[in-house]
């Protein structure tokens, strides 16, 4: 069981995605998005698989949510410095966990 302890260590933060380029490279079809987590965590790299429900010029711009205190993940030729959250579909595709309000400050911790 997982304490409200444990769930403190996660840092969750809101970013924003400021540039995605294609990810070729990848075992399935990705991005490499660089997202800014504000002035504290600064600017971030990480690969997600987001190609079916997301063009590239739709996610340019929208804030997200990623864990920002997982160490680097070599993803292929890459180094995911950060964990974008998201959530299956029926096919086991990503769908974005998302701020549901523009309001939401970029590099604002979950709680």
């Amino acid at each position: 069981m997982v304490t409200y302890d444990d769930f403190l260590k996660l840092d969750i933060r809101v970013g924003k995605i400021v540039g995605v380029e294609d990810f070729p490279e990848a075992r399935k079809p990705s991005y490499i998005l660089t997202i800014d987590f504000g002035s504290e965590i600064g600017i971030k790299k990480s690969s997600a698989q987001l190609v079916k429900y997301y063009k590239k010029e739709d996610l340019e711009g929208k804030k997200i949510l990623g864990v920002v205190n997982f160490p680097e993940k070599q993803i292929g030729p890459f180094k995911s410095e950060v964990l974008t959250l998201g959530v299956p579909d029926d096919e086991h595709e990503c769908v974005l966990v998302v701020p549901d309000k523009h309001e939401a400050v970029i590099g604002g911790k979950l709680y």
